[in-house]
């Protein structure tokens, strides 16, 4: 599949209903996300940095209403309930929370765990750019013996969390300037502690399986001789 025919498809999904965000994200959370990042909110302001979490939130699900439709289902009103927001107060609600309690945010999501270990998986992929001289020269193309494939082609590494299929972390490079190892290894800071990550044996590299072990508290990693996710 051609790269930009997958990042199409998950453009074009979109969930149909506003569903009850707070099933997903509880305030408590949202809370410590931004006490974590030092970002302080504002009760009497007319977006609190709370509702602006909702307000990405839903611009995340709900890719193809406007800003001001979300404003509206979300529920996102004035002091005095009056259900209106001016634009540019979205606009500078969202500059002032910045992204990094949006990033915490998606690292401290509950996730399903096995003996105390939240379970990933780690593996990669290959995927067709167009046909350019630009693809051709950045990323370059696989080849077997003397026959070189069709398209240039991007590697892909992706961690994800085996129960959701929630990917975690993301690594792309060129396939001829980049192995899977080499992309596997840009992801190991991304990977939680007291995780259980499963491989398959492409990426059985003894100084790769040492950093992942050692780069934090109770990182361990299973091998298998082939896997999908």
């Amino acid at each position: 599949m051609l790269l930009s025919q997958a990042l199409d498809t998950v453009h074009k999904f979109s969930p149909q209903e506003f569903a009850a965000l707070a099933d997903l994200l509880s305030p408590e959370l949202i809370d410590e996300c931004l006490t974590d990042t030092g970002i302080v909110t504002l009760r009497k302001r007319h977006l609190s940095m709370e509702m602006m979490v909702w307000a990405v939130t839903g611009m995340a699900l709900f890719r193809s209403h406007s800003m001001s439709q979300l404003v509206f289902h979300m529920d996102i009103l004035l002091p005095g309930n009056r259900p209106f927001v001016a634009p540019s107060a979205v606009v500078q609600a969202r500059q002032r929370l910045g992204k990094d309690v949006i990033r915490l945010m998606f690292d401290k999501t509950s996730l399903s765990h096995w003996n105390g270990l939240t379970l990933m998986a780690v593996d990669g992929t290959l995927w067709r750019a167009p046909d350019t001289p630009e693809n051709d020269a950045a990323f370059g193309r696989t080849a077997i013996v003397n026959k070189q494939s069709e398209w240039p082609q991007l590697r892909m590494v992706c961690q994800m969390e085996v129960t959701s299929h929630l990917l975690s972390a993301v690594a792309f490079d060129s396939v001829s300037e980049c192995g899977e190892a080499e992309l596997v290894a840009q992801i190991i800071d991304r990977t939680p502690d007291h995780s259980l990550t499963l491989m398959d044996k492409g990426f059985y590299a003894l100084d790769l399986l040492h950093r992942w072990q050692s780069s934090g508290t109770e990182k361990h990693y299973a091998k298998g001789h082939s896997m999908r996710c």
